[in-house]
């Protein structure tokens, strides 16, 4: 029972600890202009939860997950998020509902409808969302082959997928966007270490260079190992390496290993994340010289 003690009534356990809608306050006799106040947050229209909640994205898909009919699955990079993968969840958050659903929008939320199949939609983290299969196949379809490459190689990598049951995924798959799923499941890499990694290499081979290969472990004569390089092209000796924050957090590493490949007559290319967007022809233009280079020696 409520117990009213001026304009800040008492709150029931149950609206403390999870995400509510005014609907539900108003049951316990929370009306709009409690929840005014610094004890509540707001996370979405006729969404609220207490104060002292973290707003974490598992709080805010929570909140989001009040406002959607049953049937409903969360879907793109949100469902990419909830799989385990490093992409923004909430920006915005996004859903799909089957076709014929009577739902059309949600405020703050990105509706899709579409057909789910059974096989489609699957639990992750307590919640309803499109598998990873479903979801790749459907953000590939709303963005360019390279970064349909970058989000597959990532669900590759984290072990979400598997490269045979998504060829076979997209092979079934008809309609808008199918296309480029299956252009992008057949560059697909799934030794590619970093989003960066999968852009350099789509960019050499957008542009016509032959595919290297990716995190290659490599021997000197006598069997010592001399490193892994991102992307590696074996006729000509030509390693490549994209350098992030993290190789100069390493950079006496990086150094000694570069200097083992060099003593070896490895010829080795690192690249920025810089390099990489803002002047891909020379890096393009680098790499190929370095492989004409090679083919001479």
């Amino acid at each position: 029972m409520l117990e009213a003690m001026g304009r800040t009534p008492f709150a029931p356990a149950k609206l403390l600890a999870r995400p509510f809608t005014t609907a539900e306050a108003r049951e316990v006799g929370l009306e709009r202009w409690h929840l005014r106040g610094q004890r509540w947050q707001k996370l979405g229209p006729r969404t609220y939860a207490p104060a002292e909640l973290d707003s974490s994205p598992a709080l805010r898909l929570n909140a989001a997950s009040l406002r959607l009919p049953a049937v409903a699955a969360f879907s793109g990079r949100t469902a990419a998020w909830l799989h385990g993968m490093d992409v923004e969840p909430c920006d915005p958050i996004e859903a799909t509902v089957p076709s014929g659903t009577g739902v059309w929008s949600r405020s703050g939320l990105a509706i899709r409808r579409a057909a789910l199949s059974d096989g489609d939609v699957v639990m992750a983290r307590h919640w309803r969302a499109t598998s990873v299969n479903r979801t790749l196949a459907d953000l590939s379809s709303r963005v360019d082959l390279t970064e349909a490459v970058v989000l597959i190689d990532m669900a590759l990598h984290g072990r979400l997928a598997d490269l045979t049951g998504l060829g076979v995924y997209a092979t079934s798959r008809s309609g808008r966007g199918v296309r480029n799923f299956r252009l992008a499941v057949r560059h697909a890499e799934p030794r590619a270490e970093s989003p960066m990694e999968s852009r350099l290499r789509m960019l050499l081979v957008l542009s016509g260079l032959p595919r290297p290969q990716a995190q290659v472990s490599l021997n000197d004569r006598h069997g010592r190992f001399l490193g892994r390089p991102d992307l590696y092209y074996p006729e000509q000796r030509l390693a490549i390496e994209y350098d992030g924050g993290t190789h100069r957090d390493r950079l006496a590493e990086d150094n000694r290993r570069q200097n083992c490949l060099l003593s070896d007559g490895i010829r080795l290319l690192r690249f920025t994340a810089g390099d990489i967007l803002r002047t891909p022809d020379a890096v393009v233009a680098q790499v190929a010289n370095m492989l004409r280079v090679g083919r001479r020696i």
